[in-house]
Order: structure tokens, then C-alpha cells, then sequence
């Protein structure tokens, strides 16, 4: 099993989360997060409202960086044979070709629990 951690513009979520359940992947969670990657900021709301506007700013007009950005992160967890498919998604789905599309980070889970009935491992999550 692998957990798929995503950051996202956040107008992009409700299409993302869509094409998840669409594809079989409706276990989804969202949480609202600010950060902000290897542009610090730059641009900040008006990148994430229209990133190609914030592409056209000159320096000192995108000087008005925010500190972090709001972000959605979306985390899923799936079968390992899942794990490209449901990248591919999530790229497909936020790819604009402009600063702050997001960054998606794949990680083991070495095990889980349903708390309802005590099933373990891919039966808990399916």
C-alpha cells in the first residue's frame, strides 16, 4: 500500500477530487494548507487565482509575494498497482505548465486498521 500526498491550487480540488471517484479512487482527504515552494511565494492569491497573470507581473509588482500560499493537500491511500494511475490523474487534472501547479510525494504505509471491524491491510481500505 502507498499513500499519494498532493498539493494543489485549490480551485483545482473539486475537479480533482471528481476525476479520483470517476477513476474508482472515492476515498479521498482534503485539508486547506498554506506553503510555499521554490518561488516563495511569488505572486501569492494572484498566482493561485490566474498563474498566468502572475507570469506576466513585472519583479517589483510580483515583490508583493504572499508568505505562503494556500494550498488544498489531497492524501489517498492505495494498492501499489494503483499508485500510477492515480498520479496520472492528479497531474492530468492540475498540469497548467505554470509556476505552483503543485507537488505530489508517494510514501509507504506499512499498515492499516478499519476501526469499525478491526480489518487490517487492503481490506481496511477498499
Amino acid at each position: 500500500m502507498k499513500e499519494v500526498i498532493a498539493f494543489i491550487r485549490r480551485y483545482r480540488a473539486p475537479e480533482t477530487k471528481a476525476a479520483l471517484d470517476r477513476a474508482g479512487f472515492p476515498g479521498v482527504t482534503s485539508q486547506s494548507v498554506h506553503g510555499r515552494g521554490k518561488q516563495g511565494g511569488r505572486a501569492g492569491l494572484i498566482g493561485e487565482i490566474d498563474p498566468q497573470l502572475a507570469e506576466l507581473m513585472k519583479p517589483d509588482e510580483a515583490a508583493a509575494k504572499a508568505e505562503f500560499v494556500p494550498k488544498t493537500m489531497l492524501t489517498i491511500v492505495v494498492r501499489n498497482e494503483d499508485v500510477s494511475r492515480v498520479v496520472e490523474i492528479i497531474t492530468n487534472v492540475n498540469r497548467t505548465g505554470y509556476t505552483g501547479d503543485g507537488r505530489i510525494f508517494v510514501c509507504p504505509v506499512e499498515e492499516i486498521v478499519r476501526v469499525r471491524t478491526g480489518e487490517t491491510g487492503a481490506a481496511a481500505v477498499v
